[in-house]
């Protein structure tokens, strides 16, 4: 324990070694990042986002050079990250995925592993590639949330969109009606699923032509769900 005190301050890398391992980082930081743009599905991502994946990578290559075999060190890096309040929430799962992806890349390319980080990134974000434009392991997301505002002048007659729906979808589940402004109308809100062939434009124009439709909306977006 006495060595590894009096050695916290020394640093058995050489430049050169250094300078490979800061190296490896960004380029495996620039992959991820790639394949994060690449997999990303949300309405749009944020370029802070992205380019912080790039610096985590060299900054955890760093933190792992620094840390080296010592464990005084370790225990000293430890003590002062947990000073740091992280506050901000990360609403997205990828996003969590890509941090931990970043995190280990860093680690393996601060350890001298050139071999492991760069190969890691690619297959990790072909993997992630794959398995989010195909439906290997889950089937496409064909869901959308179908709103709108129908005035039937007090007598609602329902038959008159639910032939539209059963129409142009193979499921349409009614989740919530509710009275609008002065209570001659009234909003519906469904989760449909469109027929193989059927397309969401022609679905909304033929609603569109029904007596007493006045507001129509529809949502694709896991926000809404």
């Amino acid at each position: 324990m006495l060595q590894e005190l009096t050695n916290i301050f020394e640093i058995s890398l050489s430049f050169s070694e250094i300078a490979q391992n800061l190296f490896v980082a960004l380029i495996c930081g620039l992959i991820i990042t790639f394949f994060y743009r690449k997999t990303y599905q949300g309405p749009g991502y944020l370029n802070s986002f992205v380019n912080s994946l790039v610096i985590l990578s060299l900054i955890t290559a760093i933190v792992i050079m620094i840390i080296g075999n010592n464990l005084a060190r370790a225990f000293g890096l430890v003590g002062a990250m947990s000073i740091i309040r992280f506050r901000t929430a990360v609403k997205e799962t990828q996003d969590i995925i890509y941090i931990f992806f970043s995190l280990s890349i860093g680690m393996a390319a601060g350890v001298g592993l050139h071999l492991l980080a760069l190969s890691g990134s690619i297959i990790v974000g072909l993997i992630s590639f794959v398995l989010t434009k195909s439906s290997l392991i889950t089937p496409s997301q064909k869901d959308f949330l179908f709103q709108f505002t129908f005035n039937g002048n007090g007598s609602y007659d329902e038959k008159s969109f639910i032939n539209v729906l059963d129409k142009f979808c193979k499921s349409a589940k009614l989740i919530n009606v509710k009275s609008v402004g002065d209570g001659s109308s009234m909003e519906y809100s469904y989760y449909i699923a469109f027929r193989s062939k059927m397309s969401s434009s022609d679905f909304i124009s033929e609603f569109r032509t029904i007596k007493g439709i006045k507001q129509i909306n529809l949502f694709f977006d896991e926000e809404y769900f």
